[in-house]
């Protein structure tokens, strides 16, 4: 009977075991991505207006690019922005607004700059097939098509010159 009484504090201890194991993964911010070394998904979006549409073929046009999802209500979008916009001058980036009211959008986008060779509007499907799991992500596409890098999250000085900017030279060497 007395050791019925630990019965609660073995459970306690066991789940909190493996909850603390969680915590010391490799990279816990690493999102794996289901399309990494994999053809990337369609871009089926619609036009947002004002700006230029997604051309046809773009995913395998042969040129290294970054396809970023964003959204004018979200903070971290703003954050990131200068380096996106940093990025355009590497590689042509790609936007893809996400659930968006057209004019916030480009409220956004006219306050803020307009670092995207091309935007399309996704009322949520793009996202879903592409794996989003929050709010901007950024995808490197190699020339074929090809998902060489997710990164979910703000791109930050450092994150554009440790994992960006290296995942975009890895994608155009041969």
């Amino acid at each position: 009977m007395k050791y019925l009484a630990l019965v609660p504090v073995a459970l306690f201890a066991l789940l909190a075991g493996f909850f603390a194991s969680g915590l010391f993964r490799d990279n816990p911010e690493d999102l794996r991505s289901a399309f990494l070394d994999r053809p990337a998904p369609a871009l089926v979006t619609t036009e947002l207006a004002g700006r230029a549409r997604l051309p046809e073929g773009l995913l395998t046009d042969g040129e290294v690019k970054l396809v970023n999802f964003w959204a004018s209500w979200c903070v971290p979008c703003r954050v990131e922005h200068p380096q996106i916009q940093a990025l355009s001058d590497v590689v042509p980036v790609y936007g893809i607004n996400h659930k968006d009211k057209p004019q916030d959008a480009n409220r956004f986008l006219e306050e803020l700059g307009d670092p995207y060779a091309a935007i399309g509007a996704d009322a949520g499907r793009v996202a879903i097939d592409w794996g989003v799991s929050g709010f901007p992500e950024t995808f490197v596409i190699d020339g074929d098509g090809t998902v060489r890098l997710r990164f979910a999250g703000p791109i930050t000085i450092s994150v554009m010159e440790d994992t960006i900017l290296p995942a975009i030279e890895a994608a155009r060497a041969p």
